[in-house]
């Protein structure tokens, strides 16, 4: 069997659309995207404001599409993909993110999965870990995205249930309806679960992840952001995944998600079974640390794990959850954003990345 490969490159904010060009090259997509089958681009977006490392970038998804379509990929075929949860909306997040301006410029179909999609009930073929126990009435997944490639644009960052956030979870936005919270006491099993789900309905995968900004600390919202430069991408989402927590700092079989995908067999998690193409990245350590909390997240932390785990399903599956969602708003919208965030973006302009985010 092939050994899982993972591409890197160094990039800058002058070269970065023709490196994310090469970058696809170097991990040969056309090999797991079949032209002939829709594609959907995943893009990610985890905050309805701008922040540097919390969503996909415009340039890493114009770079993508441009790269698509320098192979032939048709653009009738090719649409970006969103979905939506209780306390981010994609409809101002694309906006604010510039994302739909560029779909509008390669004049891709812009599709919200919650808008006029059918959802239907779901049984897999393969080994479930949690989801069932979950969602005993069925698992509820996007019916037009069975059959259809998927290639994922997840950021570089840390999180603060996951310790880092990448591929895997890029799913987790896509696959699963606005109910997903009632997942997050089992994040780690169910990203596996979404992994198999992933296996058996896309005719074909690929992820390309965008380290120009990275975030760390009490991701994926309240880090710090950085200035990195790199770029990366596989058809493995376990191994690129891998290869960004070891860069970040971080023992990637340390991590719960990495190791049950590993040992699943569903990608590869050890570092030294990668082969990674590129840029050397073997002694890169950003000395990330995802075990930062916020306010938000120390409360949520008691729900899923903590002294009021008792009461999760009351708190999280009745009308209370309203509390929670407009605790999380108040939070992070009216205190760390313009007080906190704000200040982190300024910063963040003054760099290469935040010049290229301003000519867009």
């Amino acid at each position: 069997m092939a050994r899982s490969k993972v591409a890197i490159i160094k990039t800058g904010a002058e070269t970065v659309l023709a490196d994310y060009r090469n970058l696809m090259e170097l991990a040969e997509f056309e090999r797991y995207l079949p032209k002939d089958k829709d594609t959907a681009l995943k893009i990610n977006i985890t905050w309805h404001h701008f922040y540097p490392a919390c969503s996909t970038t415009p340039w890493q998804l114009e770079g993508v599409i441009m790269a698509l379509l320098a192979k032939g990929y048709r653009k009738e075929l090719i649409h970006a993909c969103h979905n939506r949860t209780m306390v981010v909306s994609a409809k101002r997040g694309e906006v604010a993110n510039k994302h739909k301006p560029i779909i509008e410029k390669y004049g891709l179909r812009n599709i919200h999965l919650y808008e006029g999609e059918e959802w239907i009930t779901y049984e897999p073929k393969g080994k479930m870990l949690v989801l069932p126990k979950v969602f005993p009435r069925g698992i509820q997944i996007p019916k037009r995205l069975i059959g259809e490639n998927i290639i994922h644009l997840p950021t570089m960052k840390t999180h603060v249930f996951t310790t880092m956030t990448g591929a895997m979870k890029n799913a987790f936005g896509g696959l699963l309806h606005e109910k997903r919270h009632w997942t997050h006491s089992v994040i780690h099993e169910t990203l596996v679960d979404l992994l198999t789900i992933q296996k058996e309905i896309h005719s074909g995968i690929f992820a390309v992840m965008d380290a120009t900004f990275a975030g760390d600390g009490p991701g994926p919202r309240c880090m710090v952001p950085h200035n990195k430069g790199y770029i990366l991408a596989s058809n493995d989402q376990v191994a690129l995944d891998a290869v960004a927590a070891k860069m970040m700092g971080f023992d990637p079989m340390n991590l719960k998600f990495i190791k049950l995908a590993h040992e699943a067999g569903l990608g590869c998690g050890e570092i030294k079974e990668i082969e990674t193409v590129g840029e050397d990245v073997s002694g890169l350590n950003f000395g990330f640390n995802a075990g930062q909390d916020t306010f938000a997240s120390r409360g949520q932390k008691l729900v899923y794990w903590g002294s009021l785990k008792p009461v999760e399903a009351f708190l999280l599956r009745t009308p209370l959850v309203l509390f929670s969602y407009l605790a999380s708003v108040a939070y992070h919208d009216w205190y760390w954003y313009p007080f906190i965030g704000k200040k982190r973006v300024a910063e963040m302009m003054k760099t290469e990345w935040g010049r290229l985010w301003e000519s867009y």
